[in-house]
């Protein structure tokens, strides 16, 4: 989802942070001698989330009234000072035509290239740390001694549908060519990194892969190129924030109406990418599809199991969206509600509100935007792209569950225990499209329970837990069923710590489509990381998920454990003696002098058996004299 100004470029920070932690790591590796290979040969693919790449102008256009016109490579996302002093200009180079995702006929933009694609998205001594990405990131590549051509960005225009980004940037083509001129380059295999939508785009490219590569060349390709992939914040069964976007109108801290949000986001076929799906539908096989009908055949049908009918809300908490329609006009707006009672219908005949719920299948299959074509003008084009561009596209319905990608190491990271938005009601604001529809409710996940905005009761079947404040638990946790049979699971301070307070359980029996309920404590006004690691899996392959408790959807890439724990598990990836599959969680010291600091109730440095005190000339307090007694690489020894 786009995140708010100070947030905004939050999705690609995950990438840079910790790819340069990687590649830091692997560095002080090869200064041992004990590494497999040493830091030049990984490079870093870096795969930003929605509305986190620059986009630029590729026109002249004059906007009248305005002391801002735009000229080619002009910035369009985002400049803040022509959104605020030339909105209409500004829209004209941000909307797409939402019938076939083609440009205002005035004015084109495209998304720029390279790292400064998704460093700063709106540059400037003022909105410059506002908006800023991963700046801050390139400076400590650089001080780690971290070649340029390692980290590679591959920003994309994510205003469009995923076929479209191929037909026209070619953008999976050039992304196949990314990872074979890295692999030639530097002589190993790549770290994806993807937060967000970003994730969702490399799913796809896998699947686009499986067409583009003989079938026997698939996993050769994938074990030879990349590495590992990190999927962080992954909506892998889609997010509600979507709907309430294409409802009502999400601004995300932009100085625009919630209308005119919700103008763009419809306009944006990349926008029902993120809508929350069923996790008991699946699509026909691409294979046959291909081989036997045709590139041209029918759209995916979707085959849902039993369970989607004899469960309700769709594996979901509950209904996504309930919404009040004044009246029926013709039988054929309701295209898939079967049951509607003579008692209801009459009611709605004399024009009294009616409340209709649709589930997670209800929304990504089209019945809820055909519900309200009478009463929405952009809901035909909504079920037009979706037929199009999702049900319809020649390589994936990317509105379906995904199994494990086929990579050797696979880590699925996010933030647990947020009050995070999984249902709505609307009702007819009175007011024209793009304004016609109100939210009259919310409900909430927080805590493995159910709230209201309201105080109303709320029906349903609350998770486990919480999402990450943007996307629901049941979507993030999803790749837990990417598991293996066994699991262990290991829960830890999210702090420095030595060690006794850890909980671990070995060989969880893990069933598939269940979630995994550890049986631990927790102490209060303590945030936790949570493992969950292969016990048994395919040979050579790893799975671990990582939950993080109150990690923020646009600011657990910020957080420094999430940072330390990369740099760890790359350090002992790199080593082959390492005793243990994943790295130990057995205790966890400074590594950097950052992360020495002062006691001041023990009047010393904090971990004395790591940390000194050693002033230096600039020292401002006493915590900076704080300082390691052994470099990071000895440090790294113990975690071997």
């Amino acid at each position: 989802m786009p995140p708010r100004r100070r947030r905004c470029g939050d999705l690609a920070v995950a990438a840079a942070a910790l790819i340069t932690v990687a590649l830091a790591v692997v560095g002080a590796a090869a200064g041992d001698g004990g590494a497999e290979f040493d830091y030049r040969k990984l490079s870093g693919i870096i795969i930003p989330g929605f509305a986190s790449t620059q986009l630029r102008a590729w026109s002249v256009l004059d906007c009248p009234y305005s002391p801002f016109d735009f000229n080619p490579l002009d910035s369009v996302w985002l400049d803040t000072a022509k959104l605020f002093s030339a909105v209409n200009c500004w829209l004209k180079c941000m909307l797409l035509e939402p019938y076939n995702q083609t440009d205002h006929p005035e004015c084109k933009s495209r998304p720029d290239s390279g790292l400064s694609a998704i460093t700063e998205l709106d540059p400037g001594y003022i909105t410059g740390p506002l908006s800023s990405v991963w700046k801050e990131w390139v400076k400590w590549c650089v001080e780690f001694g971290i070649e340029a051509n390692a980290i590679i960005a591959v920003p994309y225009d994510w205003r469009l549908p995923p076929s479209m980004l191929e037909e026209r940037d070619l953008y999976f083509h050039k992304l196949k060519l990314t990872f074979e001129i890295a692999l030639k380059l530097r002589g190993g295999p790549s770290l994806v990194f993807a937060h967000s939508m970003g994730n969702n785009v490399f799913r796809y490219f896998l699947e686009w892969l499986k067409l583009e590569i003989a079938p026997k060349h698939y996993i050769q390709w994938l074990d030879e190129h990349i590495h590992a992939y990190f999927a962080v914040g992954a909506p892998l069964l889609g997010s509600t924030e979507a709907v309430r976007a294409a409802l009502s109108g999400t601004t995300f801290g932009l100085p625009v109406s919630e209308g005119t949000a919700r103008l763009m986001f419809n306009a944006f076929g990349s926008s029902l990418w993120l809508m929350p799906f069923s996790k008991y539908c699946k699509a026909d096989n691409i294979y046959w599809k291909h081989f036997f009908e045709g590139k041209g055949g029918c759209p995916h049908r979707q085959q849902c199991d039993e369970a989607e009918y004899s469960s309700d809300y769709s594996g979901w908490p509950t209904d996504l969206v309930s919404i009040e329609v004044p009246s029926v006009r013709d039988t054929g707006a309701y295209p898939s509600i079967m049951d509607i009672t003579e008692n209801i219908t009459s009611s709605m005949e004399c024009g009294k509100p009616t409340l209709l719920s649709f589930s997670a299948r209800e929304v990504s299959d089209g019945t809820l935007f055909k519900t309200i074509e009478d009463y929405d003008p952009q809901s035909k084009a909504l079920v037009y792209q979706l037929e199009k561009y999702y049900q319809g596209d020649p390589v994936l319905n990317p509105l379906t569950p995904w199994e494990r990608p086929p990579i050797k190491n696979v880590f699925c990271i996010y933030g647990i225990d947020s009050k995070t938005e999984v249902g709505y009601y609307f009702a007819p604001s009175g007011k024209p499209y793009p304004d016609n529809w109100i939210i009259t409710d919310i409900i909430y996940e927080f805590e493995g329970a159910l709230l209201s905005r309201s105080g109303n009761a709320v029906s349903g079947k609350p998770n486990n837990s919480s999402g990450d404040g943007t996307v629901s638990y049941n979507s993030l946790s999803w790749c837990k069923n990417w598991l293996g049979p066994k699991v262990n699971i290991t829960r830890a301070p999210q702090p420095e710590h030595d060690g006794s307070d850890l909980q671990t359980i070995m060989n969880v029996d893990h069933h598939h489509g269940q979630d995994i309920l550890p049986n631990m404590t927790r102490a209060p006004h303590v945030k936790y990381i949570t493992y969950y690691e292969d016990a048994e899996s395919l040979p050579g392959w790893r799975t671990a998920v990582w939950e993080l408790d109150k990690a923020n959807h646009r600011n657990i890439v910020r957080t420094p454990v999430l940072m330390r724990e990369l740099w760890l598990e790359m350090w002992h990836d790199l080593h082959p003696e390492s005793k243990s599959k994943f790295v130990t969680k057995a205790f966890r010291g400074p590594l950097r002098n950052e992360d020495c600091r002062w006691d001041y109730a023990k009047a010393r440095c904090g971990f004395p058996e790591h940390c000194e005190y050693r002033y230096t000339f600039g020292d401002v307090h006493l915590g900076m004299s704080c300082r390691l007694k052994n470099t990071s690489t000895i440090l790294l020894q113990q975690y071997l």
